[in-house]
């Protein structure tokens, strides 16, 4: 068991970095193109590797969405995740993109109670309120404007991936997690081509192995990320998705030579704590109750449990990343 879960947590670390490599490649495009541009380029590359499987295993059917107004939700939302996230990445580093970013976790905590009904106590409150404190201390007006609309950017695109996220408990009661991927996928190519179509930039001839290595990256890094999550707990290897900012500074540093400011690394990492602490918390509940005998509790005609805020996100980044 003990070696199985380090397979999953260097599978998942492994997962983190291909991304990383593709979001590197996103901000190399988003400086020749604009942001919506490039989120239905990406959305397009991937959509070969999303079908193939499918075509392999004559399972077509699976594609069948079942909830249309949800999958069109999640396609505008997913319209917002990207170009927030391209355009945060074309005006700021990787790691300071990621800082604001990996606040999602936080968001959907928080979006949990209202929206799930579901329960949160004082301490995961607080932890909450300390995260997007630690978000306020990256949001901080700077001396370029550039840089405060790009970590605004970053949030907005941080608060449709947590509503994203949040609808997954919806869609995937009716539709095959398939479906939720290629429709969302397929939808927010179609309203991010449709958006950047009146200023759309004729492609390089030098950008298409760029494209290429796009699609190979998303097929590569979800492939290991579905490992991870088959492997291990989804609570074991989660809190390895903050890596991702060790890669951002990693990247930064040998392809565009910048390192984060002081102020995003102490933001960056309030958020990281407070998510870890989140993380940790909902694995200590899941023991406690696991060692009390199961009870249901109802409150107008809803069963109530604890909140599950790791696996709800565990399960979006399963379909989707930036």
């Amino acid at each position: 068991m003990r070696e199985r879960r380090l397979q999953a947590i260097a599978t998942m670390i492994a997962a983190v970095a291909v991304f990383s490599f593709m979001d590197g490649l996103l901000k190399l495009l988003s400086a020749h193109y604009p942001p919506m541009q490039v989120a239905a380029l990406r959305g397009a590359t991937s959509l070969p590797f999303t079908l193939l499987p499918v075509l392999l295993r004559g399972r077509l059917g699976d594609l069948r969405p079942r909830r249309w107004p949800m999958h069109l939700l999640r396609g505008m939302l997913s319209v917002l995740v990207l170009g927030g996230f391209i355009y945060a990445v074309r005006v700021l580093s990787l790691a300071n993109a990621y800082a604001v970013f990996l606040s999602a976790p936080l968001i959907v905590a928080a979006l949990s109670v209202p929206l799930l009904r579901e329960r949160i106590d004082w301490r995961n409150w607080l932890a909450i309120l300390v995260g997007l404190g630690g978000v306020l201390t990256m949001l901080r007006p700077s001396a370029s404007g550039l840089s405060t609309l790009g970590t605004l950017a970053a949030l907005v695109g941080a608060f449709a991936y947590a509503l994203s996220a949040i609808t997954v408990r919806v869609l995937t009661r009716s539709d095959t997690t398939v479906s939720v991927v290629f429709w969302t996928v397929g939808l927010m190519t179609v309203f991010a081509a449709s958006i950047a179509a009146p200023g759309w930039v004729p492609i390089e001839h030098a950008h298409w192995k760029w494209l290429l290595g796009l699609g190979v990256l998303a097929a590569v890094a979800q492939y290991l990320l579905t490992e991870a999550f088959r492997s291990a707990p989804p609570s074991v290897v989660t809190p390895f998705e903050y890596t991702a900012l060790l890669w951002g500074v990693a990247l930064d540093r040998a392809v565009w030579h910048v390192l984060p400011s002081a102020r995003v690394c102490v933001g960056g990492g309030i958020v990281i704590l407070t998510g870890l602490y989140l993380i940790w918390h909902q694995r200590h509940s899941d023991r406690e109750s696991a060692r009390q005998p199961w009870q249901p509790a109802t409150e107008k005609g809803r069963m109530l449990g604890h909140s599950s805020t790791v696996e709800i996100v565990a399960h979006k980044q399963e379909e989707d990343s930036p």
